[in-house]
């Protein structure tokens, strides 16, 4: 009897089984959507990532809108000029103009040069030192426990003297450190020059305020606006419009550097080899 029920289970099983492979083969034909073969072409020639830093939220839909939507070709950062170039061959178009873009910290403050700093025993990370108060003096310099050494797929960001600082070797503009850094010091900007100016200074605070809890912060004195137009004051801090710069305005760049009350401003960017 055991036999007999065990043998009419097996065989309702396998009935079961045939009927369900017959159902899903018939529905992966009738319900298939044809996918243009370019957008395949395209994906295998994009890294595959997924960074986001094209400004998509992978290479598949990067991907997808380069062939549906004309989206530039030239995007995907990581990938570079090679990838774009072999896109563009795909698609029958112009690369144009890629210029590069890299990764800034708008800090400039190695641990001794903060004041007012306290011994911070939480957890180890930006993220969570961020939701304490007190940890540092200044509440928008870098905190140095390195979240986003640790979202850099390259290698590209090391956290030295408990600053962020960046490999522009290695760095590829793809964004993740900019993402996770809790206090937005982190910045994606157009490098139209190996080499450009910074402002490594996040400080809002008026100038009093500002120097009583760092040596190296921006006191929004106008010296630099003052000598050439790359840079302008808003909100009590100097910010440099990298979309703009170019090496006609580095003669002007290096003054504003020099004349710099507190060297906050800053030449980044590739080292000359």
């Amino acid at each position: 009897m055991i036999l007999v029920t065990l043998a009419i289970a097996a065989g309702t099983m396998l009935v079961m089984a045939v009927i369900l492979s017959y159902i899903l083969g018939w529905a992966n034909k009738t319900f298939k959507v044809e996918v243009d073969p370019k957008i395949e072409s395209v994906l295998e020639i994009l890294p595959g990532v997924n960074c986001g830093g094209c400004g998509y939220l992978g290479c598949s839909d990067y991907a997808v809108a380069v062939v549906t939507d004309n989206v530039p070709v030239n995007k995907c950062t990581v990938g570079g000029k090679a990838c774009a170039a072999s896109v563009a061959e795909i698609m029958g178009v112009e690369v144009g103009e890629m210029i590069p873009i890299r990764a800034i910290v708008h800090c400039g403050a190695t641990i001794s040069q903060r004041l007012q700093t306290t011994q911070y025993r939480g957890e180890k990370r930006c993220a969570a030192a961020h939701l304490v108060a007190g940890v540092q003096g200044c509440t928008f310099g870098c905190l140095g426990f390195g979240d986003c050494v640790r979202a850099c797929n390259y290698d590209a960001i090391h956290i030295i003297e408990g600053l962020a600082v960046v490999d522009y070797k290695k760095c590829v503009g793809c964004g993740a450190c900019s993402k996770v850094c809790p206090r937005k010091i982190i910045t994606i900007a157009s490098f139209n020059e190996d080499q450009i100016p910074t402002v490594a200074c996040s400080n809002q605070d008026k100038a009093k305020d500002a120097k009583a809890v760092c040596t190296t912060a921006c006191v929004a004195c106008k010296a630099c606006s003052k000598i050439s137009d790359i840079f302008t004051i808003t909100d009590n801090l100097s910010k440099c419009d990298y979309d703009t710069y170019t090496a006609q305005h580095y003669e002007d760049a290096v003054k504003s550097m020099e004349k710099c009350p507190t060297n906050c401003i800053h030449f980044i960017g590739k080292p000359a080899d």
